[in-house]
């Protein structure tokens, strides 16, 4: 389990990396540029990620404190975030860089002694290897909307893979975050990966299936694309109504990316 979360701070630093060479030549004017998040901009999107790593720390380091906290985030999630974003944007451009690289670092070493335990966090307590996936998920789908809010298409790697397996185990999450009943039919998913290989995600011979590259299901199941914007290919209805409502964080349903919105 230690080599295994070491592995996985490593590959979030890594993912870090390339969204801060993202924003590194940026004026303070483009900071401000409007991602498609509704309402967010550039600044938002590296602000929200240095937030919820302290929160992160927070919940590996005094549980009780982070669980407090959380009541009152959970009774309004729109206002706590809402709140923890006009928080970050009191700090100056020239900040938030050191600020993400401070949170992280720290979030990383607080949670590289406690391998053996669970997490509480706004959804259900995870444990440090599933709380770390989910910050490499919440990086790569933040920084593909800073890519797409500068025009710019980012290669894709091996990590990946986390989002994919994160997507893939979320399905249960897409349904209860839409007080939906989750469907016992399994799910079979396999996709192209970024090394030709492919990815299999859920039982061999399951009727619904999900194919197609693992980029455009990492775009789904973070809704940073529509599927219909995608060369994924469903079988089965189960597969279909999933994609519709895929979501690989935790939270109440985000509204998405229309139809149309990318050609990619």
């Amino acid at each position: 389990m230690a080599a295994a979360v070491l592995q996985l701070g490593n590959d979030l630093m890594a993912e870090t990396e390339d969204l801060v060479a993202l924003v590194t030549s940026l004026s303070p004017a483009q900071w401000e540029t409007p991602t498609p998040a509704p309402g967010w901009s550039i600044r938002d999107q590296v602000g929200h990620l240095a937030y919820f790593d302290e929160q992160l720390t927070l919940a590996a380091t005094d549980a009780d404190g982070f669980a407090r906290g959380r009541l009152e985030a959970l009774a309004d999630v729109d206002s706590f975030v809402e709140a923890a974003t006009q928080a970050a944007r009191q700090r100056p451009v020239a900040d938030l860089v050191p600020w993400l690289y401070e949170a992280r670092h720290t979030m990383i070493e607080a949670t590289g002694g406690a391998t053996e335990r669970r997490i509480p966090w706004f959804g259900p307590d995870m444990s440090i290897a599933s709380a770390l996936t989910a910050r490499i998920m919440e990086t790569w789908a933040h920084g593909q909307d800073v890519a797409d809010a500068l025009g710019r298409t980012r290669t894709p790697s091996d990590r990946l893979r986390h989002v994919c397996f994160l997507g893939y185990r979320s399905l249960p999450n897409s349904y209860r975050s839409r007080r939906l009943e989750v469907p016992e039919a399994p799910v079979l998913v396999v996709l192209e990966g970024t090394d030709g290989l492919p990815w299999t995600f859920g039982p061999p011979g399951a009727v619904n299936q999900v194919r197609g590259s693992a980029l455009d299901f990492c775009l789904v199941v973070t809704q940073r694309r529509h599927r219909d914007d995608t060369d994924l290919v469903c079988e089965g209805t189960v597969s279909t109504q999933w994609l519709d409502i895929a979501q690989a964080f935790a939270g109440p349903p985000g509204p998405g990316r229309r139809p149309g919105q990318f050609t990619s």
